[in-house]
């Protein structure tokens, strides 16, 4: 059998390229960008106008009537230029933009307000002194400080051993109605308002002390029982995460399994965990009702968990606001200030908790 070459000069022409219909038409990089600012500048104009007839300048609108603006032109010039598809992703990429703008702003004001009036008092009388005393201007909150961080630390003690077991023996040894029972009741106590804690402690304790009595320990136990089904969550969806095959390859070299969950499981994700921990200790960190219900408040230093009330931060911002007295800017101040304080204490948390996650993952233990 002979093949025919046929010379490149009496071939036919070439054939016509195939279009494709994703890539078309396309508009330039920067479209979105100029369509962004015309919109703003439509909006503002119309804003500005309505302004001249006597009415304040409306920012809010301005801003929204831009961002509507915007979606509709870049859907339209999308859906003409490069066809539906595009515009549908276009669209769609408007509406997620807008929803984190939408999300970031009160955080941004948040963060803007705490810091602009919480800087007045976040000065070193603020972190040495407490509120012994002190009726006017002046003080700090070192009372309210050590009783967060001795609070907070004895909840941690408590209920990072119960949350830890709890989880290793759900993904290891659970099975049957008592597992189901146990996830059901996490499940339960995830979602209890914070107050019902407080009340837990506070009828606890009032059962071997006494009606009225208030202490720190009570207020750790009411931060205990909030934490643990944050830290049985957390855990044991980390535990989960650990491949099977670890734990087979451990048991064919003849590793009991207490022995395996020790130092080839918990090892293996102990990233995870600790920074579901510190996020369980951020989150009731700033917890206001349990420690007002549990612990009370009290103008005094009080190092002893056990007897006497004990401040926290939370409390003493509620305490400095609903509570002011002449002149009330200093009251203000203080409470902003511990506001501050307490933003920073669980930025610090959430900071360790990332260094922990990247410098304790598998991958850089091995």
């Amino acid at each position: 059998m002979t093949t025919t070459i046929t010379p490149p000069e009496t071939r036919g022409p070439a054939a016509a390229p195939v279009s494709n219909s994703l890539t078309a038409g396309k508009l330039p990089n920067g479209a979105p960008w100029m369509v962004l600012g015309g919109s703003l500048l439509v909006s503002a104009g119309l804003f500005g106008v309505i302004a001249f007839s006597g009415a304040a300048f409306d920012w809010v609108g301005t801003f929204v009537v831009a961002a509507l603006v915007y979606v509709a032109t870049i859907t339209l010039l999308s859906r003409i230029v490069e066809g539906s598809r595009r515009a549908t992703d276009r669209f769609v990429t408007a509406l997620v933009t807008g929803a984190f703008l939408l999300a970031m702003i009160p955080l941004i004001s948040l963060s803007i307000t705490v810091v602009t009036f919480g800087l007045n008092r976040f000065d070193a009388e603020f972190f040495t002194y407490s509120m012994r005393n002190v009726t006017g201007e002046g003080g700090g909150a070192l009372h309210a400080i050590v009783g967060t961080v001795l609070m907070t630390g004895t909840a941690a003690l408590i209920s990072i051993p119960i949350g830890l077991m709890t989880s290793i023996y759900l993904v290891e040894y659970g099975r049957g109605r008592l597992a189901r029972g146990i996830t059901f009741l996490v499940d339960v106590m995830t979602g209890i308002p914070s107050i019902v804690a407080g009340l837990f402690a506070y009828a606890l304790f009032a059962i071997f002390w006494g009606p009225g009595t208030r202490t720190g320990i009570a207020g750790a136990v009411a931060l205990a029982v909030l934490m643990i089904p944050v830290v049985v969550r957390s855990s044991e969806e980390m535990l989960r995460l650990v491949p099977v095959e670890l734990r087979e390859a451990a048991y064919a070299l003849g590793v009991p399994k207490w022995l395996t969950i020790v130092k080839v499981v918990l090892p293996t994700s102990i990233a995870g965990i600790t920074t579901g921990i510190m996020l369980a200790i951020a989150r009731v960190i700033g917890e206001t009702a349990p420690l007002l219900i549990a612990a009370g408040f009290t103008n005094s230093m009080n190092y002893d968990m056990t007897e006497g009330r004990m401040q926290s931060l939370p409390v003493f911002v509620y305490t400095q606001y609903a509570n002011q007295g002449n002149p009330p800017e200093a009251y203000l101040d203080r409470a902003w200030a511990a506001a501050l304080t307490l933003i920073l204490i669980v930025m610090v948390l959430n900071l360790v908790a990332r260094l922990v996650a990247r410098f304790f993952a598998p991958k850089y233990g091995r």
